[in-house]
């Protein structure tokens, strides 16, 4: 059998899981022509959360940061997570939207973009699994995978099998929440590997303990590609660890030839940025360990740093457990939605809503309400009726692909960042973010102006008049 290809997931989704997207690019930097040179498939380093807090909390750029990575990996596939129609933000985006994205994206270094949609409902990825192609990147189709009394392998195979039809260059299964068991990951990657010409790779999280046991079974049942993030940013609600994995497969016919020496000084190099982030308790022991509840309530890594912030700053971490248990009550109402972002954090909110409030649905955010109405797609199974009833009274459901009741949004987007604009992608973060991305460019230009004056301050402290 052919080895067994690596995704390094620490740049992307290894800190998002455990540090809520905080690693700034400064921190990686130093360590990535080493990276470059371990034998990686790929590194998966941008998309998902990271456009979002690269602008609200770091005060970076995500453009810079993708192309200050490009720079220094001149070896190895960059890879993204893309929301599908959702791209980076949190609602639908128009087409143009998505075809201006994905081109900037592939244009500016990506290489391999992953696209999922939250609902696995299948139109959510066309538009951008078309322009991927387009633009001449690797389309990686996605599915996400969760446990429901309606979802079989026999869901994910069809799946599968859509998303093969429309072209993408290979197959995810995201286990966002670490669902998977070591037997039933076997029996759905033989089911999968004998239906699709294209790869398979797979995505799991260490959440429930579960997660080197899944891969090890896995790469037996004939699986191309495997996500892991290096040791110091591994476990608890991340991925498993590389450097063992990377150790166990070295002994078999599938020996992925990474240089362990190599793995060595990159867990080197992330073992004190993981230490600073424990001390300043961005990194809260809650995510770090086993937990075998993801198995009953089936919440993903970020969405419990979420459910732990908002209890956090509702002073009611007392009502942990409570919210826990309303996740898959919500979820049922809401027909069975995998938990990942958006619905996650719609799921979640809701949840946390609903034990704070006392009642359930007695407040319920705009994005739930969306979800409810069809404005994300469909739910695997009809929302129930009293949900419905409840929260949209008499407004009808939407039934089409929601995209196609988007009018263009990309001229007006133009428009309202016009007197910020530097580059042709601030049109794409004022269509994702138009609050932040308004603050971000005023801080730019306030930053520009600063360096400029104290340039101007040493040239005439050098050069007195």
């Amino acid at each position: 059998m052919d080895k067994v290809k690596f995704t390094e997931t620490v740049l992307r989704d290894g800190h998002q899981s455990l540090i809520a997207t905080r690693m700034t690019t400064e921190e990686m930097l130093p360590i990535l022509e080493t990276m470059d040179n371990v034998g990686y498939h790929s590194l998966e380093m941008w998309g998902g959360a990271t456009y979002d807090a690269c602008l609200r909390f770091l005060d970076e750029d995500p453009w810079d940061r993708l192309r200050t990575i490009r720079k220094k990996i001149k070896n190895t596939n960059l890879q993204m997570l893309l929301r599908g129609q959702n791209l980076l933000g949190y609602k639908h985006y128009a087409d143009d939207v998505v075809d201006e994205f994905v081109d900037k994206a592939i244009s500016n270094g990506i290489d391999i973009i992953r696209i999922f949609d939250a609902l696995n409902d299948t139109r959510n990825l066309e538009a951008a699994v078309n322009a991927t192609k387009k633009y001449g990147g690797h389309a990686q189709g996605c599915v996400s995978y969760t446990i429901s009394p309606v979802h079989t392998n026999d869901t994910f195979v069809q799946l599968g099998k859509e998303i093969e039809a429309m072209g993408c260059d290979s197959f995810c299964i995201k286990d966002m929440a670490g669902l998977l068991s070591p037997q039933s990951t076997y029996e759905l990657v033989k089911a999968l590997k004998a239906e699709l010409k294209i790869p398979v790779e797979l995505h799991t999280h260490a959440t429930s303990g579960l997660g080197s046991m899944t891969y090890m079974k896995a790469v037996e049942a004939g699986v191309d590609i495997i996500d892991t993030a290096i040791s110091p940013f591994s476990g608890g609600t991340s991925q498993p660890p590389t450097e063992p994995l990377a150790a166990a497969f070295a002994e078999t016919d599938r020996d992925p030839g990474l240089n362990m020496d190599l793995l060595n000084e990159v867990a080197e190099h992330f073992r004190p940025i993981r230490e600073k982030y424990i001390a300043s308790g961005l990194m809260d022991p809650k995510l770090m360990g086993v937990d075998i509840n993801t198995l009953i309530y089936q919440v993903p890594g970020g969405m419990l740093s979420n459910l732990v912030s908002q209890l956090k700053e509702a002073n009611a971490m007392d009502k942990y457990e409570e919210v826990l248990k309303e996740v898959p009550r919500v979820r049922e109402d809401f027909g069975y939605p995998p938990l990942v972002t958006p619905s996650s954090q719609i799921v979640g909110t809701q949840a946390v809503l609903n034990v704070l409030m006392g009642e359930r649905y007695k407040m319920v955010p705009n994005e739930a309400r969306n979800l409810v109405k069809g404005m994300y797609g469909r739910t695997t199974l009809p929302i129930k009726e009293e949900v419905v009833k409840k929260i949209l009274g008499d407004e009808e459901q939407v039934t089409c692909r929601p995209a196609d009741l988007i009018e263009p949004e990309l001229e007006q987007a133009k428009k309202d960042c016009a007197e910020y604009m530097q580059q042709p992608e601030d049109v794409l973060t004022q269509a994702f973010f138009p609050k932040v991305a308004q603050d971000f460019f005023k801080r730019r230009i306030e930053k520009q102006e600063k360096l400029d004056m104290n340039l101007l301050d040493e040239e005439n402290s050098v050069y007195p008049i």
